[in-house]
């Protein structure tokens, strides 16, 4: 048998983890008919179609899923094998984290603090964005955990882990103090900002609203909950939420937020997600041994 071209495979791989030529050739840095042209090549290296339609994705064949599952056990491989190298090869240790936008960034900086106590070569990248977008990047070996407000799946992600750190109560504040009975009398009467519909709190805090048969008085929705506080410091008579945690915390009392009241039925979650390639690197083992009510308290 002739040698295998893996420059040939990898495009292929690419398309596979990408779901359609474009983005695989986006990622690349290539036009989709070279990509196109290379994965023509396999296929007749290979003798056998390894891509077919599916409505405006495509996806792999019975050959093709089996030239997948080999492809993708080498190039996690090398991509591990880098990793490693990289960090071995350090002053400091690269650890590149995503945040879920949607979380309390105090909080976050509490726990990605322990990374770095725990290890004092360790230097720290964050990046924020959407839960599926970081996931995203994570698949694509560009991030080494996640730090999230919902789990993953992992029967349906190979090589992910999970683990729920904790989870904080939410309550209603204002930057101005409001007189009388807001909740749940009177919400309706108030301009509410929100946590986005496209994050995990949102999508609680509408059927929360639901069960209780309120129509909120939506001012505004933020994916980034340090935004929704900046705009309540201009809009201060509108009402907001945010985790409970900070009704002692030194940034709402600069701010002279004021509590309105607490929202049992609602709770934040913070969960880690990380590649199998780091469960043995020092900050994620700190991180996922946290104690997290006691880190909150």
């Amino acid at each position: 048998m002739s040698h295998l071209n893996y420059n040939h495979l990898y495009y292929f791989w690419m398309v596979c983890k990408q779901g359609s030529v474009s983005k695989a050739a986006e990622a690349l840095y290539l036009t989709p008919q070279t990509v196109t042209g290379q994965i023509k090549l396999l296929e007749d290296r290979l003798k056998g179609k390894l891509l077919k339609k599916s409505g405006r994705s495509v996806e792999p064949t019975e050959l093709g899923l089996l030239v997948f599952k080999y492809a993708d056990k080498m190039y996690n491989l090398s991509y591990e094998m880098l990793d490693i190298i990289n960090y071995s090869q350090r002053e400091n240790w690269l650890f590149e984290v995503g945040v879920a936008d949607a979380l309390s960034k105090r909080i976050v900086s509490q726990i990605l603090s322990i990374a770095t106590e725990s290890q004092s070569n360790v230097h720290i990248r964050c990046f924020e964005s959407t839960h599926e977008h970081l996931l995203e990047k994570l698949s694509q070996h560009k991030l080494d955990m996640i730090i999230s407000d919902c789990p993953v799946d992992v029967s349906q992600s190979s090589g992910v882990f999970s683990k729920k750190l904790g989870e904080v109560g939410m309550s209603f504040f204002s930057a101005n103090e409001q007189k009388g009975n807001v909740f749940p009398e009177n919400i309706e009467s108030y301009k509410l900002l929100l946590p986005s519909s496209n994050t995990t709190m949102g999508r609680k805090v509408w059927r929360w609203f639901d069960s209780l048969g309120i129509t909120p008085n939506v001012l505004g929705e933020f994916d980034d909950v340090a935004l929704m506080k900046a705009f309540a410091e201009v809009h201060r008579d509108a009402i907001f939420i945010a985790p409970t945690h900070h009704l002692n915390g030194q940034a709402i009392a600069q701010a002279q937020f004021h509590p309105i009241a607490k929202i049992e039925e609602l709770r934040e979650e913070y969960h880690v997600i990380f590649a199998e390639r780091m469960i043995q690197h020092p900050a994620v083992k700190a991180i996922c041994e946290i104690h997290f009510e006691q880190m909150i308290s």
